[in-house]
């Protein structure tokens, strides 16, 4: 269960157009190629206005080319059979996405294929994991005694390291980074338990004194929790991490990036996180600033506008002369925008 939307559904819209639908689109690749997905809906009235699939340059179902009752229970699309044959007409329940009642209650309307490929959708647009442990939940006994993926605060973090501790692989790597974290200090990790078997997550040093979470930093604990994060058994497809440098301190960004950058290059988990400090900026390769995005929200509007460093004016000749954790701390980009 996700968190709600922040402001809520009302606060979607532009303030200077409440009424104006909210449009959202994405592409997915797959094995059939690539699937565009999109919907509008009225954030103030809280309905559906748009919704539509297609697999390249193929419709699957499409709304926009028909009028809607506001005040009715039905929601029509038109269905594409791939056929010559005119599309069909096609009515859906107006309170849920057309996606997932094709994927999961199609009640034969749609081709078997298609239906596949909608429940493929819905599975990757799950499939994806927000974290931004927060040191009082990662200080807790874990409700859950094992698991194989962790909560958004870093609830069950220590039920997820005692899953980990159990591989010994993904112990070893485990600890390889947290010793990078706090050299010559750390010798183990895993958790102690509670009066009922509930872990608790602890370090032992090398003198053998073990400190339970409710002694450590919170540096030390959200870095534990975002290693942890990438050695999860059921892995998200995506995974998005909070403002990574919180609680870290400025000497260890650098294994903070590092991190980032191994494990999002061993698997298949695409990797996104937001940062507003210069010093990780400081550590990026010349080669990530092409997929590095400088986000600001416009004054007039309020719309955010997202770029990649390389596409804001002058920047790539600009950075050659002067470092990109002072563009950043000085202002240069804002300005740039």
């Amino acid at each position: 269960m996700w968190e709600a939307v922040r402001g809520g559904s009302a606060k979607a819209s532009f303030a200077g157009a409440p009424n104006e639908p909210i449009t959202f689109e994405i592409q997915l690749e797959g094995a059939s190629g690539t699937a565009s997905y999109g919907l509008s809906f009225d954030a103030i009235n809280q309905r559906l206005v748009n919704e539509w699939l297609s697999v390249g340059d193929k419709s699957i179902f499409d709304s926009r080319l028909l009028s809607q009752d506001e005040a009715s229970p039905v929601f029509y699309v038109r269905y594409y059979t791939g056929k010559k044959a005119p599309p069909s007409k096609l009515s859906f329940a107006a309170n849920r996405p057309v996606l997932s009642q094709i994927a999961f209650g199609n009640d034969g309307k749609c081709a078997s294929k298609h239906v596949e490929l909608a429940k493929g959708v819905c599975v990757a647009l799950a499939n994806m994991q927000r974290i931004d442990p927060s040191p009082s939940v990662l200080r807790s006994y874990s409700q859950a005694q094992q698991i194989s993926r962790m909560g958004d605060r870093g609830e069950n973090f220590a039920a997820l390291v005692r899953t980990i501790c159990k591989d010994s692989k993904l112990k070893d790597a485990y600890l390889s980074w947290l010793r990078h974290l706090r050299p010559d200090e750390i010798q183990d990790v895993g958790v102690m338990t509670g009066a009922v078997g509930e872990p608790l997550f602890c370090l032992t040093e090398m003198n053998g004194a073990v400190f339970p979470a409710p002694v450590l930093s919170d540096g030390t604990l959200r870095f534990a929790a975002i290693v942890a994060a990438f050695l999860q058994p059921d892995m998200p497809a995506l995974l998005k991490i909070e403002e990574i440098e919180n609680g870290i301190h400025a000497n260890r960004m650098r294994l903070l990036v590092e991190l980032l950058r191994i494990r999002a290059q061993a698997g298949k988990t695409q990797v996104i996180a937001t940062t507003h400090s210069p010093i990780v900026l400081a550590w990026l390769k010349e080669s990530e600033y092409a997929y590095t995005f400088f986000c600001k929200r416009g004054e007039e509007t309020g719309e955010s506008k997202i770029l990649p460093l390389t596409q804001v004016p002058n920047f790539t000749e600009i950075v050659r002369k002067q470092p990109i954790s002072e563009l950043f701390s000085e202002g240069w980009m804002e300005a740039a925008l």
